[in-house]
């Protein structure tokens, strides 16, 4: 080892471990070269940021399609407790859920962002265009598509070896309480 080298070793003093400290003293000793240890590195010190709290959400999917549509406008953002619900998702109501946190003079920007409409169309590349589904009664847009009875053929199937039929497939809507498939409009009998 060159002496260039035993000395760019020393600047790097203070990350060795003991062993290999010792092991670079008696380098320096063997060649009688004079030692004298560096000074600690200057602490660059810790950046903190005054982060504001936007939103709540209690399941992690819809915090972190939030947190993506917010970075990709090029504003920083953090979900606090997310590795938290990661862990334990039914803790996720018992701390009051995943907080999207901005930097405070980026606030009316993700409000902004995050309260416009969900759009009606879009397009998908080598895909027709997607339609946003809408109630066919009342119109609206907040609507989820259910699958009934299909966490009962699974647990049949994973206690009993027992394969049942996945169920019925539907959408709901919110707003009216309507429950229809594809083919036939039909009221839900028994509103939850």
């Amino acid at each position: 080892m060159s002496e260039e080298e035993l000395e760019s070793l020393r600047s790097e003093w203070h990350s060795l471990i003991p062993d290999a400290q010792a092991a670079i003293l008696n380098e320096f000793d063997r060649r009688k070269l004079k030692f004298t240890e560096p000074p600690p590195p200057a602490d660059a010190g810790v950046e903190y940021r005054n982060l504001t709290t936007v939103r709540r959400y209690r399941d992690l999917s819809e915090a972190l399609v939030a947190r993506a549509v917010i970075e990709s406008t090029g504003i920083f953002c953090f979900l606090t407790d997310e590795n938290l619900v990661r862990l334990d998702w039914q803790v996720s109501n018992f701390i009051g859920g995943i907080r999207l946190q901005v930097a405070a003079e980026d606030v009316e920007a993700a409000e902004q962002i995050l309260s416009q409409p969900v759009p009606d169309s879009f397009n998908i590349p080598d895909q027709p265009g997607f339609q946003q589904p809408r109630c066919p009664r009342c119109s609206s847009t907040d609507i989820i598509w259910e699958r009934q009875g299909r966490k009962a053929a699974l647990a049949a199937l994973y206690l009993f070896a027992l394969p049942l039929p996945r169920g019925s497939e539907s959408w709901r809507c919110h707003s009216c309480d309507l429950s229809w498939s594809m083919t036939k409009v039909a009221r839900n009998p028994d509103p939850e």
